[in-house]
């Protein structure tokens, strides 16, 4: 995804991207501890596997060393070895409990009971945060890298076009197009916000394989009298939004896209990715998908 979601800035301040463009939030004071089930389902999968196993890793070396200070807090386990109690408290922080060795004393048997506690809570909560992760619905749609401007029925329009990478529906998908950009009020304030720029059947009752949005460069447009240079000048970015139930999960997925100026092809059109073959069956080249051509004069 072009975008990010914005992360404000810990004292002087964090460099992210958001909407294409480098920002840097100040003022705002965030501690990741404060919200950590946001923070562990925006980390990344290798970041969120290696975070469970530091932390796996810190409570047993924790639990090791509160039983190292016991004095044969553990049966069987070799006098001096701090490996054989980590590892036992491997085998109890996972309650498998091999048998070999086990607390002989009442501070093992302490120590122990508060591993046991801490056990139930860091299991539950990690597995609760692995389904989160897994079960959490998303759309897996490809958005053509560059939206073309062409003439459609008569007009100038602004065309896009996705492709469902699954193979079920998207029922009832509905797609929105927003304009970010500058503008200028009446008393002469200039500020950067969103504008709709209306679709043309920006609802879709059964979306599979590709869906072509037209948006028509009309006066109501953000995009009328402009060129493609002030655009770029004023660093103006497209958002494309994409909502509907996917018919597989029953679930409700989005999906949003942010093309720059920089994106737009004027003068293009998309390469056509349907055919049909000699018995007349009906072919959907998919890898075409970003393909353009200039127009014919």
């Amino acid at each position: 995804m072009a975008d990010r979601q914005l992360r404000r800035g810990l004292r002087g301040g964090d460099r992210t991207s958001l909407f294409g463009r480098s920002v840097v939030a100040e003022g705002l004071r965030q501690n990741p501890w404060a919200d950590l089930y946001h923070t562990a389902m925006v980390l990344t999968w290798p970041r969120f596997l290696g975070a469970l196993a530091v932390l796996f890793l810190a409570l047993n070396f924790i639990f090791a060393g509160a039983l190292w200070l016991g004095r044969d807090s553990v049966a069987n386990a070799r006098p001096g070895s701090f490996s054989d109690l980590f590892f036992f408290s491997v085998e109890t922080i996972s309650t498998t409990g091999y048998g070999d060795m086990h607390p002989q004393t009442f501070y093992g048997h302490s120590v122990v009971t508060l591993e046991i506690f801490v056990s139930l809570i860091s299991t539950a909560g990690m597995t609760g945060l692995i389904f989160a992760r897994f079960s959490r619905p998303r759309a897996r749609l490809i958005f053509a890298r560059h939206p073309v401007v062409i003439e459609h029925d008569g007009v100038e329009t602004l065309a896009l076009r996705i492709v469902n990478e699954r193979d079920s529906f998207i029922s009832e998908a509905t797609a929105k197009l927003w304009w970010l950009g500058p503008f200028e009020t009446a008393e002469g304030r200039r500020y950067t916000g969103f504008r709709p720029m209306p679709l043309l059947k920006s609802e879709n009752p059964a979306f599979a394989l590709s869906w072509t949005l037209f948006h028509p460069i009309d006066a109501a447009s953000p995009l009328y009298g402009k060129s493609m240079q002030a655009i770029q000048n004023d660093d103006v970015n497209l958002v494309l939004s994409i909502a509907g139930l996917d018919d597989t999960s029953s679930q409700t997925v989005h999906a949003r896209h942010v093309y720059k100026a920089q994106d737009l092809r004027w003068g293009h059109e998309f390469v056509d990715m349907f055919r049909r073959d000699e018995d007349g069956a009906a072919h959907v080249d998919l890898s075409k998908v970003h393909e353009t051509r200039v127009v014919r004069a």
